[in-house]
């Protein structure tokens, strides 16, 4: 496998002198005003053409030109016919394909299915911008314009679909990406060290079939290298037989009770029975010194496909091997060829990531948007990133499955001069930075104080179910970073919008003071995701008892720093492992302690996550998968995920009747009254679908109650609608502070201008 050197050398430039484009070309006339009579690379993305480190597009584009490429972008292209993919001609080396910075499907369609009306990558924020799966078409269409040209995809919709995946939207596993896609190559995770390679070697006359030997790549091969130990992946984590054995001479009806004992549908059995390659197990131990050469075989597509235990087996396997420091190639049979994943990229080094986010970047859209706003644009320009990786492993989440879980930091010296860059530079700056993050707020330089122990570990998560001993938490960096961008001229604020990792936050008090003191604007979002332990053990998160004690700090600093400010906790709805009474104890904690969600959050099963193979198969892939191993309750079905969702929002009259029936199948028909005690009202506030034609209460038309049944007359204010349960004033996720009527000192920005959370 390549080794990993510095990202920019001399030894890896094609050439010399190349000018810095000011943006990079979209047109013919642009190429002609360069004075480029081709481009070397070619990159097709999903995302409108914004020329900012944020962008993933503008990045691969600025590293490749780095190194003396020649980089042309075609942004959002018609799909329907080739005319836009053909707009800049045939490049010399390849065409880039990437559906941008999120997953087309993800982008496009809701946790119900229903279709988005906007989309933030878009001018104006238009929705239907780009088709749906759009690696896999914006790939057939660069095939039918030029037969013979390379295509390397990426992007996370790529990279989170390098395997077989089950896919939400169809209800079905599909094949990797890459063979749908017909590309080359698929390169996942953080592409520069990749696509930089890719590059470099098909410049030196490599063909795009020799280059077999980089990490975070995947492509398609017929059989193993005979220098190549191939093992088993059941022989690592066996998931018992594929079927039980069938007496050959049993009648029907035997054969299918043989295989409802065994909790295999006669179906599954016969999809599994009809694929033609069985895995092998190859008994011989595998040395240290040829973990190099050893690849796992994990069931083949066929085989993921007709059997759901075989696919959480699947998972699991794949995310073990996802270490850096000791993966493993992984391969998987698709109909007559493999799909072979080499192990993940090497973590760029400080002095890397330095170089690739001070390019020189035009840190705006292309002149070609005129006045029309990108949503997605305007909500990072004045953000900066500090970090990338996160090794919380949360098992919804993607960025570890992207980015991997090894923390990769920038100096200090790096980011003050990109904060100084958008002070002189960017237009509207009015002297607020509104974050300084990535995937996580307070990660920053924060890995394994041993690199051997680092590099061996296997735990798909360094802070749960604690967080690890071996764990670096010293918040003194970060602290020292803050101080240092408030204090230099011009900058009036420095926000944190990137979600904060409290149960780390809390190992380091300063940091919690900091926060609180200098960087709140009015309130701070974070994300306990659940109350309940059943679902919080399948995410991966902690208990609430990390909330509180972070919260007791919170709210201790604030108070001594003059500021009234309120931390606003995200949950998700419908995640595996939550049942309805876990959604009611939520329900009513949020009463309690004051929180009305405007906007609420079903769990969306996103290709290759670890939940999503709990969604699918109703195993848990975090421990060993067998026929017999933990089963988890999954809240399938529109009906129980409306349910959650209600339980959510048990402030909305409209959710009054689902949640109403719920209480009472579920025994607990005394949380519906008019009592500030209770969750629901007794009847159905007026103004909502069914509302208003109900009884007069105690002579009293049903036309003046409030939401909790109380007239609504001067001085006598509505039930619920200031404070909840323990007195404390509502708040609600969208603002974040106290609805109006109510006092707020807040000396933070207005709630409206502040940023929209970005991650968790």
């Amino acid at each position: 496998m390549q080794t990993a050197g510095p990202l920019f050398s001399p030894d890896n430039a094609c050439a010399a002198g190349l000018k810095p484009a000011v943006f990079l070309p979209t047109t013919r006339a642009e190429m002609d005003a360069l004075g480029w009579d081709q481009c070397d690379v070619i990159i097709v993305t999903g995302d409108a053409y914004v020329d900012h480190p944020s962008f993933g597009m503008a990045i691969i584009g600025r590293v490749l030109e780095a190194q003396g490429f020649r980089v042309g972008i075609i942004a959002q292209p018609d799909w329907h016919s080739t005319r836009d993919f053909e707009a800049l001609g045939q490049p010399r080396l390849f065409f880039g394909v990437t559906g941008g910075n999120m997953d087309s499907m993800v982008n496009r369609y809701t946790s119900d299915r229903r279709v988005r009306s906007d989309d933030a990558y878009t001018p104006g924020g238009q929705g239907g911008k780009r088709p749906d799966r759009c690696v896999i078409v914006y790939s057939q269409r660069v095939r039918e314009a030029y037969k013979s040209v390379p295509i390397v995809i990426g992007g996370i919709e790529a990279s989170l679909r390098r395997i077989a995946h089950f896919d939400y939207w169809s209800e079905h596993v599909r094949r990797s990406v890459l063979v749908d896609a017909k590309a080359d190559l698929l390169v996942f995770g953080n592409a520069e060290r990749q696509i930089g390679a890719i590059a470099q070697r098909l410049h030196g006359g490599e063909a795009i079939t020799d280059i077999t030997d980089l990490r975070g790549t995947a492509f398609a091969r017929r059989g193993i290298p005979a220098d190549w130990v191939e093992i088993d992946s059941t022989e690592l984590d066996a998931p018992g037989a594929l079927a039980p054995p069938i007496n050959p001479y049993a009648m029907e009806e035997e054969r299918k009770q043989t295989l409802a004992t065994a909790g295999v549908t006669p179906q599954t059995a016969d999809a599994a029975a009809a694929v033609s390659t069985n895995v092998v197990k190859f008994y011989r131990k595998v040395p240290n010194a040829q973990r190099e050469h050893s690849v796992i075989r994990l069931p083949s597509f066929e085989q993921v496909s007709a059997d759901p235990v075989l696919y959480a087996h699947a998972s699991r396997i794949l995310h073990l091997e996802a270490n850096p420091g000791n993966a493993r190639a992984l391969v998987q049979r698709h109909g007559s060829f493999d799909v072979w994943l080499n192990p993940p990229p090497i973590p760029l080094a400080t002095a890397d990531m330095d170089a690739v986010y001070e390019l020189p970047y035009a840190r705006r859209p292309h002149p070609s948007y005129g006045k029309a706003k990108i949503p997605a644009y305007h909500m990072i320009r004045f953000s900066v990133a500090i970090q990338r990786g996160c090794f919380g492993g949360c098992t919804f989440c993607s960025i570890t499955e992207h980015e991997g879980r090894i923390i990769q930091s920038r100096s200090e010296d790096s980011i003050v001069r990109e904060i100084e860059t958008i002070r002189d530079t960017v237009s509207g700056f009015t002297g607020v930075i509104s974050d300084l993050g990535g995937p996580t707020a307070n990660m920053y330089r924060l890995r394994c104080k041993s690199p051997a122990i680092e590099s061996a570990c296997r735990r798909p998560s360094c802070v749960y179910p604690g967080v690890c001993p071996n764990l670096n938490t010293n918040h003194s960096p970060l602290i020292s970073l803050y101080r240092r961008a408030r204090a230099l001229k011009g900058i009036k604020k420095i926000l944190i919008a990137s979600g904060v990792r409290y149960d780390l936050a809390i190992e380091s008090p300063e940091y919690v003071k900091e926060l609180a003191t200098h960087h709140t604007g009015g309130y701070l979002k974070i994300a306990p995701e659940a109350l309940g332990e059943g679902p919080l053990s399948k995410m991966m998160k902690p208990g609430v008892g990390a909330y509180y004690k972070f919260k007791e700090l919170f709210d201790r600093f604030s108070k001594e720093a003059g500021k009234e400010q309120y931390l606003i906790p995200y949950f998700i709805a419908a995640h595996p492992g939550t049942r309805d009474q876990d959604m009611l104890e939520l329900a009513v904690w949020l009463k309690k302690n004051g929180f009305r969600a405007d906007q609420v959050q079903a769990f969306l099963p996103s290709p290759m996550a670890t939940a999503t193979a709990m969604w699918h198969s109703g195993k848990n892939p975090l421990k060993r998968v067998t026929r017999s191993s933990e089963e988890v309750i999954i809240p399938k079905g529109i009906k129980v995920r409306r349910l959650h969702k209600a339980f959510l929002r048990y402030h909305d009259p409209e959710n009054w009747p689902i949640l109403r029936e719920a209480l009472k199948r579920m025994g607990r028909a005394d949380l519906i009254g008019n009592g500030q005690h209770h969750l629901i009202p007794a009847y159905q506030p007026v103004g909502t679908r069914a509302g208003g034609g109900l009884p007069r209460m105690g002579g009293v038309p049903r036309a003046s109650l409030g939401g909790g049944g109380v007239p609504r007359t001067s001085g006598v204010p509505r039930p619920g609608a200031r404070v909840g349960t323990a007195g404390i004033p509502f708040r609600t996720q969208h603002t974040g502070l106290p609805k109006s009527g109510t006092a707020s000192k807040s000396k933070g920005p207005a709630a409206a201008s502040a940023p929209k959370r970005r991650g968790r």
